[in-house]
């Protein structure tokens, strides 16, 4: 996993340093056992968005140190992503889970050793998106299931309410899109398999590689939901091409993938892309700190993400897709 370095204005910010502090204190006692002082724990930041990592060294052993974003107390359920982060270390997807504490939040793992983070020029490799299709395709088939169910529609609603009783503003036209969406999901919803453990939020920085397998990180948001929605949203997350879904997908399956099973891809880009920008808002909202990628602020990622949705509801293709995937084509 590659190291950020810190930005000046980060390490000028009293909140990032309480932040590597809290990381040192927590590591020192939990990861090292107090066999060092929390000063002696050398941390480095490490890729994120919402929450800050941060790989911590001392004694030879290094360790990452999770330290939840603000405002995630309000729409993350901790049982659950403790639950989920120690099923999925058993199934071996996951890096093994040192500590976790339900309060907060906070949690240490295991530091990968020999790994890059996950990134779109990594994505370049077609060795790196089949590597990832069979970890997810390991978690989907483990035959376990998880505490919560995921469920996008559902969790747009709780954002949205958080959002409506802060008066917040969203982007121009989400509701005619969000009245599109509905659409989407009854054909989804008639043609869906039964539910299997989901990462639900595979962002690039949530993945590592090691060349030989990739480790899913960060399960803040994991529940039981239809596998193709891990597949989308990477696909989402990452920007890929359709050769690098259908890649994606090939490995997946074994198979090469059929036009409904291509379009189930499709449709639910377009909801993980209306799921994420009330996201974005909330996190603007929550004046969280500036987002990883190349966004000036929250709310512009919201707008990337929809602008994106609207470009898939909207392309000529599209109709077609939904139309596979109601009759299984």
């Amino acid at each position: 996993m590659n190291a950020v370095i810190l930005e000046e204005d980060m390490l000028a910010d009293g909140t990032e340093i309480e932040r590597q502090r809290r990381a040192q204190a927590v590591a020192a006692r939990f990861a090292y056992g107090g066999g060092v002082e929390p000063q002696e724990v050398a941390v480095e930041a490490l890729a994120g968005m919402t929450n800050r990592n941060y790989l911590a060294s001392a004694l030879g052993k290094r360790f990452v140190v999770r330290i939840p974003g603000e405002g995630t107390e309000e729409y993350i359920d901790r049982k659950a992503d403790e639950e989920a982060g120690k099923l999925t270390s058993d199934i071996g997807v996951n890096a093994p889970v040192v500590y976790y504490d339900p309060k907060t939040g906070t949690q240490i793992t295991r530091f990968i050793e020999g790994c890059v983070t996950m990134s779109a020029e990594v994505f370049k490799d077609p060795g790196a998106v089949r590597r990832a299709a069979i970890s997810f395709r390991k978690l989907h088939t483990s035959g376990r299931k998880l505490k919560n169910d995921f469920n996008e529609k559902a969790v747009a609603q709780d954002y949205l309410d958080v959002l409506k009783a802060r008066n917040a503003q969203l982007p121009e036209g989400y509701e005619k899109v969000q009245t599109q969406a509905d659409t989407i999901r009854e054909v989804l919803r008639a043609t869906a398999q039964e539910t299997v453990p989901c990462h639900n939020d595979p962002a690039p920085e949530n993945l590592v590689d090691t060349g030989e397998r990739v480790y899913i990180l960060d399960w803040e948001f994991a529940g039981n939901n239809d596998p193709f929605w891990d597949l989308a949203d990477l696909s989402v997350e990452t920007g890929f091409t359709e050769e690098q879904d259908r890649i994606l997908l090939e490995a997946y399956l074994g198979r090469p993938p059929r036009q409904s099973e291509y379009g189930r891809i499709v449709l639910y880009k377009s909801l993980a892309f209306l799921l994420w920008t009330l996201w974005g808002v909330l996190q603007h909202v929550n004046e969280n700190p500036r987002p990883a990628y190349h966004f000036a602020s929250y709310w512009d990622y919201a707008m990337d993400r929809f602008t994106r949705c609207q470009a898939i509801m909207n392309s000529d293709r599209f109709a077609d897709l939904l139309e596979a995937v109601r009759i299984r084509a």
